[in-house]
């Protein structure tokens, strides 16, 4: 595998690459991937190759987080054939799960390894769109990814969909084709749930409208205190802990959008009628504890270093960490024996929480795939 990375936020900056690459991940801020032209520069540049990237809330550049930037990764695999996928939301009027089964669907099976999947961030259900996925995809099959970020704006999310073009309302996937490639993955957290378990009353989908028979928005802004004044962006700092059947592990939930007249809480996954909630914080060692974690995850019952590692880390860590947000990387780069590393601060995280289990979205996760070629 030949991988050479290149971070871009000025006109002066260098395109090129030694060799002709066969993928490129591109991470970067919205207003200069719509602006830049930059794609088209290297779809012109280098016309075989196909893109996989999306807007974030910050880029990382191996163990570097950088913001108003884009981070560009040319790879070449020697023995992995790549194919893409596309579907654009609006065809499917906003029907998450059929985009997601279309979106596996139109994979080509035989051979293939793994699926990595990138999605508009603000227009989409998560899990809707995951069920979807896994539902068209072989068992033996994993399939990570995230959705796109918009900073702590949540205005708008774009997508570098594969033949370059940066479009919002999209998920686009990527299918890896080999018998020589291995893949592995890790999702962790490191947020602590406090606070009584409080029942959800009233939802539908990703819309939750009471808790406890209270308004959702109502009870939560009276956890929030004088915070509530910054909601949607505060409610990055104070996520949900959900669980929606005693036998589960419990997964977070971030807050996307309020709804005023309504009193609801809208979210990136679905929040069911009669599952329990309960409100979470964050201290920065156990986030990076966390992050730490999911390296080790994603290195169990690897034989050797892997060559390539994607990061995909919630925006909601950054904004906890702040100036320390570079050590969750390090100590990724540290447990992984430093790959190149690549990823973005995302609205959310698509992937397995453990090797036997099925895909799911995440909020407020460090989840990693990484990639070697034998």
């Amino acid at each position: 595998m030949q991988i050479e990375q290149v971070v871009y936020n000025d006109i002066s900056s260098s395109l090129s690459f030694s060799f002709t690459p066969q993928l490129f991940f591109v991470f970067g801020n919205r207003e200069l991937l719509e602006t830049s032209n930059l794609t088209q520069k290297l779809t012109a540049e280098y016309p075989g190759a196909i893109f996989s990237g999306c807007s974030t809330a910050g880029e990382i550049a191996n163990v570097s987080v950088k913001d108003n930037s884009i981070v560009i990764t040319a790879l070449k695999f020697y023995k992995t054939a790549i194919k893409s996928s596309l579907v654009k939301l609006d065809h499917v009027q906003f029907a998450s799960m059929e985009a997601g089964k279309q979106l596996v669907s139109r994979l080509p099976r035989e051979n293939l390894r793994h699926v990595f999947v990138l999605s508009d961030g603000l227009k989409v259900n998560g899990t809707d769109l995951v069920k979807g996925m896994a539902e068209n995809l072989p068992s033996e099959v994993a399939l990570t990814g995230g959705l796109a970020g918009d900073g702590p704006q949540f205005v708008k999310t774009v997508i570098v969909e594969p033949d370059g073009t940066i479009a919002a309302h999209s998920v686009a996937a990527i299918g890896f084709y080999s018998e020589s490639l291995s893949v592995s993955f890790g999702s962790r957290g490191g947020w602590d749930s406090f606070g009584l378990d409080r029942l959800v009353t009233k939802s539908k989908g990703n819309i939750l409208y009471e808790i406890d028979a209270q308004p959702a928005l109502d009870l939560y802004k009276s956890f929030l205190g004088d915070k509530a004044k910054d909601l949607p962006a505060s409610g990055l700092l104070f996520p949900l802990s959900m669980r929606d059947s005693e036998d589960r592990a419990p997964v977070v939930r971030t807050i996307l959008g309020i709804n005023e007249e309504e009193k609801s809480l809208t979210f990136a996954g679905d929040i069911p009628e009669g599952s329990f909630v309960k409100l979470m914080k964050a201290n920065n060692d156990r986030l990076i504890t966390g992050a730490e974690e999911a390296a080790h995850a994603a290195s169990e019952g690897l034989e050797n270093a892997p060559d390539f590692a994607i990061l995909v880390s919630c925006v909601g860590r950054k904004l906890v960490l702040k100036q320390m947000v570079e050590e969750e990387v390090e100590c990724v780069s540290n447990v992984l024996s430093a790959p190149v590393m690549t990823g973005f601060y995302s609205y959310g995280e698509l992937a397995p929480f453990n090797r036997n289990s099925l895909c799911e979205l995440h909020n407020q996760t460090m989840t990693i795939t990484t990639f070697r070629e034998t």
